[in-house]
């Protein structure tokens, strides 16, 4: 019988060489890429007033940092890997709290392919006691995914949230969830009503952004 991947060997595949992410204000643990690579974020972030202008992984704090832009490259070069969702679901599967089990993809960066998109997918299926969410720009490959998998076979604890352009811009219609910066619809982020910001209060923890009948989150601009 095969032998299950070790921890060491689903970090070398990923690139995940110090492990997953752990984003400082959210619960569970992360993956990033950078965001230079991001392909429609990074044409956006160059105009100004979109989403993507203020985004805080543009070189911006510890995303500027050497190290963090090495792991970045790593994982970037990782995606090719032909056990790299094999890697992920090992990976994700064994940090992850089964009391608080939420993951960020991409705490910087972006969604590359639609093949991209459906290897989520099948890590969504793999692990279906984890409850995922992305936001992305890429919105035809997202659609290009949904077509591909099938609507009605798309893993429900995955949530693709249709990140708006501009800030102040309302949520178009959309058959998915989305996210907006200061439009003032939908639920509003309350993350960084405590300091530090977290998701979690002292009387209540928020899941909002997993949440797929939170049809928009609203955050703020930071």
């Amino acid at each position: 019988m095969p032998q299950p991947m070790t921890l060491k060997l689903a970090k070398l595949i990923t690139g995940h060489i110090s492990g997953l992410g752990v984003p400082s204000k959210m619960p569970g643990f992360s993956t990033a890429l950078s965001a230079y690579a991001c392909i429609t974020g990074k044409k956006l972030s160059e105009i100004e007033g979109t989403a993507c202008s203020c985004c805080y992984a543009m070189g911006r704090g510890r995303y500027g940092a050497p190290a963090v832009q090495k792991g970045h490259a790593r994982r970037f070069a990782a995606l090719g890997h032909p056990l790299w969702v094999a890697g992920m679901v090992r990976l994700i599967g064994h940090y992850t709290d089964p009391a608080d089990p939420f993951f960020r993809i991409h705490d910087s960066g972006d969604f590359q392919s639609a093949e991209h998109v459906i290897r989520w997918v099948e890590i969504a299926r793999q692990l279906p006691w984890v409850q995922f969410w992305a936001p992305t720009q890429e919105r035809r490959f997202v659609a290009t995914a949904r077509f591909t998998v099938g609507v009605a076979n798309w893993p429900t604890n995955l949530v693709i949230r249709l990140s708006s352009i501009m800030v102040g811009q309302p949520p178009k219609r959309s058959s998915l969830p989305t996210s907006t910066i200061r439009s003032g619809v939908g639920f509003a982020c309350r993350a960084y009503d405590t300091k530090p910001a977290s998701c979690d209060s002292p009387d209540s923890k928020c899941r909002a952004c997993w949440d797929p009948s939170v049809r928009n989150i609203d955050y703020r601009q930071q």
